[in-house]
């Protein structure tokens, strides 16, 4: 990643949000620019226009966490938008010797695989920074079977590449751009990550949608939430979701679904492990016949 690129385009990105009625600013003859000024910027963060060009242009070398407080203020940025610039200025001032060490190989760790296969009545998963799955209990497998029809399983290639996933996700758009938002806070985490790249080079050379979402800069944090799924075996389901960092392992976090007791989607997730147990009948009783 070339980080000066990725610095320059996030802050003007952000630049562009902000209108100067939403800044409380007056209006003053025709803009030429969506969004605020650059000036307009450096005024609301109490820096001058020429130090905020500065930064703008990729900068953020030897940056204070006092300025980096300014500017996110003046942007307006959220929570997920200010770790993500923070991120990017720790990626600014770290040498590109130390940032390009191999990383370490992220590996599940026993007691985990216990506890994703401990949830039998809840589809769960762990993923690394790429949304590579590594492992994943019987009812992750049933529910994003089409998924794990790929190897490694990638949430992301699938959304991007597969046919299918437009009617597997029937919110398609928002879980595209979720899914985009959290390869870009990654990237700026692990600049010199070349899987990762390789896989935001993979997308962007195959899918016209993926990247018309990464050009937009935004970025996207998986903690809690709802999706909606159509599965091609039971049908229509909304589960509530959370997602977990795992602690020791960095990249590595934890996805786990559920349902409400009660609800149509609890009753699918039910009948969904029936699916599950079906099939997994059916493949173990055509591998004892081949085996004969």
């Amino acid at each position: 990643m070339d980080s000066r690129a990725e610095v320059s385009a996030f802050l003007k990105s952000r630049r562009a949000k902000i209108t100067p009625e939403q800044a409380g600013m007056p209006v003053y003859g025709q803009r030429r620019v969506p969004g605020l000024r650059r000036g307009e910027v450096a005024m609301l963060a109490g820096m001058s226009v020429e130090y905020y060009t500065r930064l703008e242009r990729g900068n953020l070398g030897g940056v204070s966490d006092s300025v980096l407080d300014a500017l996110a203020q003046a942007l307006r940025l959220d929570d997920t938008e200010r770790d993500h610039l923070y991120a990017l200025a720790r990626a600014a001032n770290t040498s590109p010797a130390r940032a390009r060490r191999r990383p370490k190989k992220a590996t599940v760790r026993p007691s985990v695989l216990r506890i994703v296969e401990g949830l039998h009545d809840q589809p769960a998963y762990v993923r690394n920074n790429r949304m590579d799955i590594l492992a994943a209990n019987p009812l992750a497998r049933a529910l994003l079977s089409e998924v794990f029809e790929q190897e490694p399983a990638n949430t992301c290639r699938f959304v991007f590449l597969d046919p299918r996933a437009p009617r597997l996700y029937p919110d398609w758009e928002r879980v595209a751009r979720d899914g985009v938002g959290v390869l870009r806070v990654e990237v700026a985490k692990n600049p010199y990550d070349r899987e990762l790249s390789n896989l935001i080079g993979e997308l962007s050379t195959r899918s016209d949608a993926f990247r018309t979402m990464w050009g937009a800069h935004d970025v996207h944090v998986f903690t809690e939430g709802t999706k909606r799924f159509h599965h091609p075996a039971v049908g229509e389901m909304e589960l509530v979701h959370e997602s977990l960092d795992l602690p020791g392992e960095q990249g590595l976090s934890i996805t786990v679904y559920c349902a409400d007791p009660g609800t149509p989607a609890a009753d699918a997730l039910k009948l969904l492990a029936s699916w599950a147990a079906s099939q997994n009948r059916d493949a173990a009783a055509s591998q004892a016949d081949t085996e004969r």
